[in-house]
């Protein structure tokens, strides 16, 4: 009991708070920095070359906290802010060596943005188990501890020493150390948002702050003069056309791209026209969705100064009725502007029994459910000459992928059940997301027998694109959402699939020889905002045809 007695004295120790924040900060660079260290150990090979860099490395990480805890060295209120430091950290160790993702901005922002389904997908014993690993010492310690009081001015000054020592030092070790690092950040520049929790503290505020402090954007349309095309005055039928964007979809788990495993019966039984070589515009559905619907490009996307006006805007202001239905964490403002619900809405009782669990997360067939319903409340004058709706999925969202897919449709097994993919057999994970595709597959053929029964009454049509890839433990990676410069091929790499009635290939003058010709040609989700206008024969100023895929098979 002797040494319990000693260790529980020094915690109960009084300490000034800037000691309390240089101790916090060295506890941190060793408990919460593991990522970071086993990057290191795997890229040099040899102690006598990675450990200069953990060394090098882990001073700069520790002057950067001790000048972020700087501003927080005082003698009132500060535990819980110290609490909720170490939490942070704790949880970005836990994501960075669970999944192998960066806390970069990017990374930040699909954080911001996860909506409470995908934050419940996340939750687990080994998460608790993680955080409470490297939070159980520092919150005995900063429960324990005694601050004695300090004269204001007398806080002020020590915390302005200790800022300006902290950055003398990290200027010190970069003014002398800079040949070392410059090439291994130049090399690997992930590294510098592996970084804890410098890394996470500075996207997150860059994610928060950067909106507060940018010029406010204005809209600009592209509406304008978006008329409804030729075809229009001579059809017989009003059109329908289904665009379901897709979650998470691997092109090469895709049956129709000659993976060896029959993950797309359905879409092979239905005639579907396939395009093998489909590169998405980013690696999340944050940066993904926007740039889809957006006629600028990926390239004019990421650089613009203002928003744009979407397809959406452009269909609805030609005169066709516009419904975007929703089964995933929102239309990241694509929708804003027509009008848009959630999949869950509407639904009786026992749909909600058959296709949602406790949770209130439905299977993406529930977008389906009481369509017929939804489509005759579009008003009439828009219904009567043609109707586009998009549907988005919850598709193969990690890391539960087993919760993607019904009993009915977990044909590979053993399945992962589990948050933690690296604990998870490659076999295990591959059957669990390989189901989750055959459940996109019985969703899409669905989609495609609902049109099917409405062509009595439209002409009708289907394109399904994914937004992004996904890794399944390829070098170690996990998820998706990498900066998209040195994210792999697979989070990139994505599945794109039409289907149209005999009536919509003849009111769009398709030669179908030439569309299935072109299933090798490289396409991106550049394509799509052209090619939709193409289909939906919706003349606008904005459209491109050298970016209209179907353009030069039309007759």
């Amino acid at each position: 009991m002797r040494p319990l007695r000693a260790l529980d004295a020094w915690f109960s120790t009084p300490m000034s708070p800037q000691r309390i924040v240089i101790l916090l900060s060295l506890y941190l660079i060793f408990a919460a920095n593991w990522p970071l260290w086993l990057k290191l150990e795997r890229m040099a090979g040899a102690p006598s070359l990675y450990m200069r860099s953990i060394l090098l490395l882990g001073v700069l990480n520790a002057c950067a906290t001790v000048a972020i805890l700087a501003f927080t060295a005082w003698t009132r209120g500060m535990r819980f802010v110290w609490l909720a430091m170490v939490l942070v950290a704790a949880l970005s160790q836990y994501y960075m060596l669970t999944y192998s993702v960066v806390m970069d901005p990017g990374m930040a922002a699909n954080v911001l943005q996860t909506d409470a389904h995908e934050v419940a997908d996340l939750l687990g014993l080994h998460l608790f188990t993680g955080v409470f690993v490297v939070m159980v010492l520092p919150t005995w310690w900063l429960l324990r501890v005694r601050i004695p009081a300090m004269p204001v001015l007398h806080q002020v000054v020590r915390n302005v020493l200790l800022l300006l020592g902290a950055l003398v030092v990290a200027a010190i070790v970069i003014a002398t150390t800079a040949r070392d690092l410059a090439p291994l950040m130049r090399n690997d520049p992930q590294l510098r948002y592996m970084l804890n929790p410098t890394a996470s503290l500075y996207s997150t505020t860059v994610t928060a702050v950067r909106p507060l402090f940018a010029r406010s954007k204005k809209l600009i349309p592209i509406s304008g003069g978006a008329a409804l095309g030729a075809s229009y005055a001579s059809a017989k039928k009003p059109l329908l056309f289904v665009l379901v964007v897709g979650e998470t979809g691997r092109a090469d788990h895709f049956g129709l791209n000659g993976y060896e495993r029959d993950t797309t019966p359905q879409l092979a039984a239905r005639n579907v026209f396939n395009w093998k070589n489909v590169h998405s515009c980013g690696t999340s559905t944050l940066a993904s969705v926007p740039c889809m619907f957006s006629p600028l490009g990926k390239k004019a996307f990421e650089s613009r100064k203002d928003d744009y006006e979407t397809l959406l805007d452009v269909a609805k202001a030609a005169g066709l009725g516009v419904l975007w239905i929703d089964n995933q964490s929102g239309c990241k403002g694509v929708c804003d502007r027509v009008p848009h619900v959630s999949a869950v809405q509407g639904l009786s009782a026992d749909q909600r029994n058959q296709l949602c669990d406790a949770s209130g997360e439905c299977r993406d067939l529930a977008m389906l459910s009481n369509l017929d319903q939804r489509l005759a409340a579009i008003p009439a004058e828009q219904r009567d000459k043609g109707v586009l709706l998009v549907l988005h999925q919850m598709g193969s969202h990690g890391p539960a992928y087993s919760k993607r897919s019904s009993a009915a449709t977990k044909h590979f097994q053993p399945e992962c059940t589990t948050e933690v993919l690296a604990d998870c057999s490659h076999s295990q994970l591959m059957n669990a997301y390989d189901n989750s595709i055959l459940e996109t597959d019985k969703f899409l053929g669905a989609t495609i027998d609902w049109l099917k029964a409405a062509s009595a009454r439209f002409d009708t049509g289907m394109l399904y694109l994914s937004d992004h890839g996904e890794s399944l433990g390829e070098y170690g990676q996990f998820l998706h959402g990498l900066p998209y410069s040195v994210a792999p091929e697979v989070q990139k790499h994505v599945p794109m699939v039409a289907w149209f009635s005999a009536d919509m290939e003849q009111r769009g003058r398709l030669n179908m020889g030439c569309v299935r010709a072109d299933s090798d040609a490289p396409r991106t989700h550049d394509h799509l905002y052209h090619s939709m206008l193409g289909m939906l024969d919706v003349q606008s100023p904005s459209y491109d045809a050298q970016l209209d895929m179907l353009a030069h098979c039309r007759s």
